[in-house]
């Protein structure tokens, strides 16, 4: 198919468009980090659309479902498999065409058609062997939300990561929250039919430019750089292609962070009418960076999609990020990447660590940090489930746009706990300030005193 295109050269001259590729020396102290986004019309969300709707269908019908569901697609094959303990009478198939028609594939120029596409099923029962292990057997204990309940294994061994930053109100990274906000702003219009030439496959890719001077405060300074690739009809030009993303790009973005210097490339491939299925295979579970933290934190390696709250590769990731957050809405620290690590059929975390990045609040130190959390939140899988009650059909919607830095009501990891603090703590908190720190916290023989800060 032929896109209405004009070559670089032809559209924008090629000394423009290389001169846009030159890359301005920063100023000292300044560095640049990039993020990005996709929208659920990208194969691989496609995948964990899917299989967060068939999750949400068992936890609809039984609350205390096992259900481990992957997704796979390429073309017009939709293949779903995995393994679920259900007492939920739920049809695959319907739920597979019903995703597709809501993310817009109703015809096979788009990447996949709902209606004719082939669906292919492979489920069976979880693993009596793991079942055992988490002691999911226990149903009558767990719905009478006895001690039994809380204590149920983790559905696995591995570690969790959380991540919070006070650089955002959502505590997220801000190159990490504009390219979602960006392709929800398309997704919207597109769906509302504004822009009736968009299609459902979608990227995005924000580069902000950051400043830090000294090993506490990094905080955003300008956009660097936007780019955005979606989907579109046949008969659009390059030219209103770029200036309608660009238009929505200046609407999403807040003006203090664009200036004359941000670079937009939209579209640079000019041409994407070929997305989906058709463009490439989709799987659950491949996108991880953009569901968490858009690579500021690191990260376990167990995707989230299609997986029930007995799985910590979720409900420890979700407790590791509500343990950040209520960390960095305390100020206690500026920002804090928290791991868990879990072992099948163990109920107790293996380890806690917390690193603050130096932005521990002063007289305070990371191990203390720990301490707070172990004093302030049971991190049992058990325990987890019920603070942030996880067993409820609220996962569907999270499958794209991220999993953190949501502000609807049912995402409880993202409502800061009030944590209990000690004298000593709180002692800290109330004598030293954000701004300059010239109060100091120190520790003298085993107790508190306030000492002022020598100012140069």
């Amino acid at each position: 198919v032929r896109c209405v295109q004009e070559t670089d050269a032809e559209y924008m001259g090629y000394s423009k468009f290389k001169q846009m590729q030159k890359a301005k020396k920063l100023e000292k102290g300044h560095f640049l980090f990039t993020s990005e986004s996709v929208s659920r019309g990208h194969p691989d969300k496609i995948c964990d659309f899917i299989s967060d709707s068939v999750l949400d269908a068992h936890l609809s019908q039984d609350p205390f479902a096992r259900v481990a569901c992957e997704v796979s697609c390429k073309n017009d094959i939709i293949m779903l498999f995995g393994e679920v303990t259900s007492t939920a009478d739920v049809n695959y198939e319907k739920i597979a065409r019903q995703s597709l028609k809501d993310i817009g594939f109703d015809h096979f120029g788009k990447g996949c058609d709902y209606k004719d596409c082939t669906i292919l099923i492979s489920i069976k029962g979880q693993s009596e062997q793991i079942a055992h292990g988490i002691h999911v057997d226990d149903v009558e204990a767990i719905q009478k939300k006895e001690e039994t309940a809380l204590n149920i294994g983790a559905g696995d061994q591995g570690l969790m990561i959380g991540y919070a930053t006070d650089e955002t109100h959502e505590m997220m990274p801000l190159s990490s929250i504009l390219s979602h906000q960006i392709l929800q702003k398309l997704t919207e219009l597109r769906e509302q039919k504004v822009i009736p030439w968009l299609r459902p496959d979608a990227k995005s890719q924000v580069t902000v430019e950051y400043k830090k001077w000294d090993d506490v405060n990094v905080q955003p300074y300008r956009v660097h750089t936007v780019l955005v690739s979606h989907q579109h009809d046949e008969i659009v030009s390059q030219e209103e292609i770029e200036k309608t993303l660009t238009e929505v790009v200046k609407q999403v973005i807040p003006a203090k962070f664009l200036d004359d210097n941000t670079k937009y490339f939209m579209n640079p491939s000019k041409c994407f009418t070929i997305g989906g299925p058709y463009g490439d295979a989709g799987l659950t579970g491949r996108k991880i960076i953009v569901d968490t933290y858009g690579g500021w934190a690191g990260h376990g390696g167990g995707a989230f999609s299609g997986k029930d709250p007995t799985k910590v590769d979720r409900s420890g990731a979700y407790a590791a990020r509500w343990v950040a957050k209520s960390l960095v809405n305390s100020k206690l620290c500026k920002r804090c990447t928290v791991q868990i690590s879990y072992g099948i059929g163990i109920a107790e975390p293996l380890s806690i660590n917390i690193n603050s990045h130096n932005s521990v609040r002063k007289g305070l130190t990371d191990e203390e940090l720990v301490d707070i959390v172990n004093e302030n939140f049971d991190l049992r899988p058990g325990a987890i489930i019920r603070d942030l009650n996880l067993r409820k059909p609220i996962y569907k919607k999270l499958s794209v746009f991220g999993h953190f830095g949501r502000n609807d009501p049912e995402f409880l990891w993202e409502v800061p706990k009030k944590l209990h603090l000690n004298e000593h703590i709180q002692s800290c908190l109330l004598y030293t300030s954000d701004a300059a720190d010239d109060l100091l916290c120190v520790d003298l023989g085993g107790r508190r005193i306030i000492k002022k800060k020598k100012i140069e």
